[in-house]
Parts: C-alpha cells; structure tokens; sequence
C-alpha cells in the first residue's frame, strides 16, 4: 500500500537526505563505531542538509516545523543502517528543538538559537538520574537560587550528545513539590562546576555518545531558565508526545530495514538444497511481519500528521512508542532467528540491529510506563 502523508518537497528532501548519508555517513560509520562517538561536523552537515529548518529565520532557519522532513531524516537513517550515529542530530531536532524555540526568551533565542540552526552549537536534554528513570517527580539534582544565578548540585546519567553537548536543557529541583517543584535550566559547556563523565559503554549504539553529568556547585545564571521557575514539569511533559512519536518513526523504520536484509538472504541462502524462503515457514513468519508493520506505519503516519496539526495526545504517542518499539523487538528477533547462526555474527547488520533495537522500548519512557498512560486514560477505577 502506497504510503500518502508526503508531498513531493518531502520525497525531494529524502533522496538528498539518502545521497547525504551514503556519501558522508556510511563509508565511516565503522570508525564512528569503534571510536564510541560521531564528530561534531554530522551536525554542521545536517544543519546544511536542512535537518534543523525548524529555527526561525530570524535565527539562521527556515521557520519550517513540518515533523514529516524530521520523519524522512528518521527513516533514511534506519534504511542505511546508521541510526546510532544519526541520533544526536535527530534528538536535537526532533526532542530538544521544541525547549529552545517555545520556552525561551527572545534574548535566550538570540544566544542560543543562531549555534543551534548551523549546527556549531549541540544540545542535549539531562532528565535520567542515577536513581530516577521515568519518573520525573523523582528527580532530585538540585538548584537553589543565589542572586542572579542558581547553585546546581547533582547527575545525571544515560544522556544522549552528553559529550559533544554545548548545552544541556536540564530538570533540575527547585522546591520540595513533586510536580511544581521542577525547573528547566540550560548549562552551558564551560560552566564551572559542570563536569562530563565517561562516555558510557553499552549493549548498542555505539556511535552515540551517551555519557554520566555531574553538578557540584555549578553557578549558572538565572537568565538560562527556561519558562519560568516551577514549570519544568509541565514543559516536560507537554514536549514528550512528539519524543515518543520520534522513537516510533525510527522504531517502524528500523523494523523495515531488518525485513529488507533478511528478505534478501532467504532468497539467497540455501538449506536443504533450496532457498530458505522457499520454506512455508518462512514464507508465514514474514508475512505476519510485513503485515504489522506496515499497519503499524499506517498508525504512526496519522501521528505525524496530527502533531503538525497540533492534536497528537500524550495517549497516542505512548500507543505509537509502545506499539512500534515492542514490535521492531519481535521483527529483528525473528530476523535474526532467519539468519540462523549468522544472525548471531556481527559482521552480519541484522546482529547488529538486534543490539541497536532493544534500547527503543526503555528511552523516552519504558514500555511499562507507556502502558500506564494509556491504562490511566481508560479510567478504570
């Protein structure tokens, strides 16, 4: 079924994207992963590709917020196979941009905003403590106001673009109210007191810097809050919809990849003197698997068009998150099930995937809080 929700600017934007990563992305992708981390110029060069248009033109953007060219990037990142790298770009066009372009002052637009649109400037957002996940009234970093600055003692860890990071939007505590008691403040790189830990070795992912924050008397003036003090709470939740529906896009996306590649190979490899895909089996398990992907697609297209039209719920994000990510869990498990032992050798993508994949159903909200939001709108009890 042909897919309707974009127009021909956007298929334009995707064959640029597509050209772009297969000329600067691909061929280094191995050295990326091997070094743990993506240079600083993937940004410069998506901010020319056109990935943070989103900026106001005053600013150096486009004043463009079509999430759909945000869904191409997302999508022709999986298709290629390097979504790890492409993640700190994609977080913060797609998870930090919505803080900086509807929380900020004009002043704190015109510091921030020009660095962000070229892409010298990258942003990270810290809410994960070490004893805080996706709870957000458990965050316990600490800021106390001193003047006209705030004294931020505290970590947080689990933080995407953590090293490469100029700024980093921070959920900070500044009262003792779970909920109102929250605040969003920007720390800057060279901000005394602000220190970067290591870059965190994990499962997956390991062109993305994911990295340990920590805050010991960082003095961080008062003019980088973000929509006034005790409204961290609620600017949190008010821009995770669109961070969820993110997850999902590249959840489905990397769900088409992985049938890609295993489609291939059972065309190619032989057992018993014929094709696996030959094999009913086969032929049964990835026709159960294109079909709820592709109705998955379907789900997550209606998302995209109801944030650009301002309607996408908290409810349906986390049905889109939960839906697309526990099922790219299945489609790779079973890709790599197709693969046999060589589904198990990471010079294969499909290995690589699998490890890639599984951390889409804890980021941004786990499956299980996913399923809270939506059991909480049913109004049981």
């Amino acid at each position: 079924m042909n897919r309707n929700i974009f127009e021909p600017e956007h298929e334009a934007y995707r064959k640029s994207v597509r050209a772009f990563l297969a000329r600067e992305v691909v061929p280094v992708y191995p050295d990326w992963e091997h070094a743990g981390i993506a240079p600083r110029r993937l940004f410069t060069q998506v901010a020319e590709l056109g990935a943070f248009a989103s900026v106001p033109e005053e600013y150096g953007g486009a004043g463009n917020h079509d999430f759909r060219f945000n869904a191409v990037l997302n999508e022709e990142s999986a298709y290629a196979g390097v979504s790890p790298a492409m993640l700190g770009p994609v977080l913060q066009a797609d998870i930090c941009m919505p803080y900086l372009l509807e929380l900020t002052t004009p002043a704190q637009k015109e510091r921030w905003l020009p660095g962000v649109a070229d892409g010298s400037t990258v942003v990270a957002i810290a809410m994960t403590e070490p004893g805080t996940g996706s709870d957000l009234s458990g965050i316990r970093t600490r800021a106390t106001r001193d003047g006209d600055h705030y004294v931020v003692d505290g970590a947080k860890t689990f933080i995407t673009n953590g090293i490469n990071a100029d700024l980093v939007i921070t959920a900070v505590r500044t009262s003792e109210d779970p909920h109102r008691g929250l605040s969003l403040l920007v720390i800057e790189r060279d901000t005394p007191g602000f220190e970067r830990g290591r870059n965190l070795e994990k499962l997956g992912m390991h062109a993305q810097d994911t990295a340990e924050l920590s805050f010991t008397g960082a003095r961080v003036p008062a003019t980088n809050l973000l929509g006034g003090e005790g409204a961290g709470f609620f600017g949190l939740t008010g821009n995770l919809p669109q961070e969820r529906l993110s997850i999902a896009v590249s959840a489905v996306a990397g769900s088409v990849a992985a049938l890609r590649l295993t489609t291939d190979y059972v065309r190619e490899r032989q057992a018993f003197g014929r094709a696996v895909g030959d094999f009913q089996a086969t032929r049964f398990r990835l026709a159960d698997l294109v079909t709820e992907v592709e109705i998955t697609g379907a789900y997550v297209d209606r998302c995209v068009l109801e944030l650009n039209a301002g309607r996408l719920t908290a409810v349906d994000a986390a049905k889109a998150k939960l839906w697309a990510t526990e099922l790219q869990s299945r489609v790779v498990d079973a890709c790599v099930q197709l693969h046999g032992g060589y589904g198990y050798m990471l010079e294969y993508p499909i290995a690589q995937a699998y490890a890639d994949s599984r951390v889409q159903r804890i980021y941004g909200g786990t499956s299980e809080i996913m399923r809270e939001i939506i059991g909480r709108s049913l109004e049981l009890g």
